[in-house]
């Protein structure tokens, strides 16, 4: 019988797979490294149990320990295949940027999950940096794996990610692509490439908001950089050790929108139901199609699944609401798709300019139209209100109709975008569509931008 002991055996020697469709305009053979074949269904889970036997190998992590990380998710999916089958437990530190998904799946397989603040400097007590840290400190027979720093994570890459892709291309690759985060891919991979052959390019996909394209460049970390991102699993705002930068030969950097927008053409183009960094590494690769000849074969790394990010870059919702989401926007009843199913928000003429403010305050709006026996009879936006307010505070307990502006215009959901813009100006903040079976939506300012956008 061919049988594996244990799921960790199951680990590597993942495809490797010819795109077609999605990098039709690079003049290259471009080849996949799927590397959500593994178990854990990313990467990670070579780097995660390498680093698990090297611990156990020197005496770092004990039998019945507890193994503390930060992680993105995919590397904390690793270390709980590994924690599971050798007996250890597992807390995982993470940021509140993450798919819900990755904190669910940690947790179905046993993992303690501790969700912390993205948008925090690496130093500060609250970033996942610090805290995991310190639980490893605090938290006996603990092992703290810290896998930006621990060289495990790059010698796992140049002892299998790295032959498996030279063995798979039969030594022809030319080029290796792949988003950088800890660096360990990146590193292992392209070191052992470089010595099978120095004329191979290793190029890091980066993010906006991270660090680590302007390092390469001019060697200054410049702090200006930084600022939080929506892709998830590639960018720092620090330096790993694991980061090899003479190895990597330039970095390119993809925006979130076209992270997204890629990672969702994969899965529809090729049938790859990839991850949110899969999509930066594809589109950080077409961005760099002028490197490449016809002749030459370059790897791109896909580093998880898109089971992570079904709610996120796979959901219609999320990337409409980001602006991510390439729609044609021709009339007003296009505008209004994202919250056609919900009530409009309303104020009679008698109630009170406190209540305006209440209102606004509950949902999150700066204008809302003032209605009489169910005529649009004028309307309230929180510019004008303030102006007011600021010259007589007692205005708040006086009747909405004392202080209304005159209605927002009205139009149906045929009208086009053009005459929008005509309707809403400066002193105009909002239209009401009416549609068809009566019912009536708001258009603001803001909607207007988005469409542009």
């Amino acid at each position: 019988m061919k049988v594996f002991n244990n799921i960790l055996e199951t680990i590597g020697n993942t495809p490797l797979v010819k795109l077609n469709k999605v990098t039709k305009d690079v003049d290259a053979t471009v080849l996949a490294k799927v590397e959500y074949f593994n178990p854990g269904s990313s990467v990670k889970d070579r780097m995660a149990v390498k680093m698990v036997e090297d611990a156990e190998a020197d005496g770092r992590l004990q039998p019945g320990g507890t193994i503390v990380e930060g992680t993105s998710g995919n590397t904390g999916m690793g270390l709980a295949l590994a924690a599971i089958v050798k007996g250890y437990k597992l807390i995982c530190v993470s940021t509140d940027k993450q798919s819900k998904e990755k904190f669910d799946i940690l947790r179905a397989v046993g993992a303690e999950v501790i969700v912390c603040p993205t948008d925090v400097a690496p130093e500060d007590p609250r970033s996942y940096y610090s805290t995991s840290k310190r639980i490893a400190e605090e938290t006996p027979n603990s092992w703290y794996v810290n896998q930006y720093d621990n060289p495990s994570n790059a010698i796992a890459h140049y002892e299998q990610t790295g032959p498996e892709i030279w063995d798979q291309t039969d030594g022809k690759i030319t080029h290796f692509v792949v988003g950088v985060g800890t660096g360990g891919t990146i590193s292992g991979v392209g070191k052992y490439l470089k010595e099978k052959n120095p004329a191979i390019k290793i190029w890091g996909i980066d993010t906006y908001g991270s660090v680590f394209k302007k390092y390469h460049e001019t060697g200054i970390f410049d702090e200006n950089e930084i600022y939080s991102y929506i892709t998830e699993g590639i960018g720092e705002d620090i330096l790993p050790e694991n980061v090899n930068f003479e190895i990597i030969d330039g970095f390119e950097k993809v925006t979130d929108k076209d992270a997204a927008v890629y990672t969702r053409k994969m899965a529809l183009e090729e049938g790859i139901f990839a991850g949110n960094s899969c999509g930066a590494a594809v589109k950080g690769l077409i961005q760099l199609k002028h490197h490449f000849k016809s002749d030459d074969v370059v790897v791109v790394l896909l580093h998880d699944s898109g089971s992570r990010y079904v709610g996120k870059m796979y959901n219609d919702d999320w990337m409409r609401e980001r602006g991510f989401l390439d729609e044609k926007i021709i009339c007003a009843g296009d505008l209004i798709k994202n919250h056609k199913d919900k009530p409009l928000v309303t104020l009679f003429a008698e109630e009170l300019v406190s209540h305006a403010i209440s209102k606004m305050r509950k949902f999150g709006i700066s204008q809302i139209p003032v209605m009489k026996e169910g005529e649009n009879v004028g309307s309230v936006d929180d510019r004008h209100m303030y102006e007011l307010l600021v010259e007589k505070p007692e205005l708040k307990d006086t009747p909405i109709s004392s202080i209304m502006q005159a209605p927002f215009p009205m139009v149906d959901e045929k009208t086009s975008i053009d005459e929008l813009c005509k309707l809403i100006d400066k002193d105009t903040s909002a239209a009401l569509v009416e549609l068809s079976n009566g019912n009536k939506h708001i258009i603001t300012r803001y909607d207007i931008i988005q469409a542009m956008s």
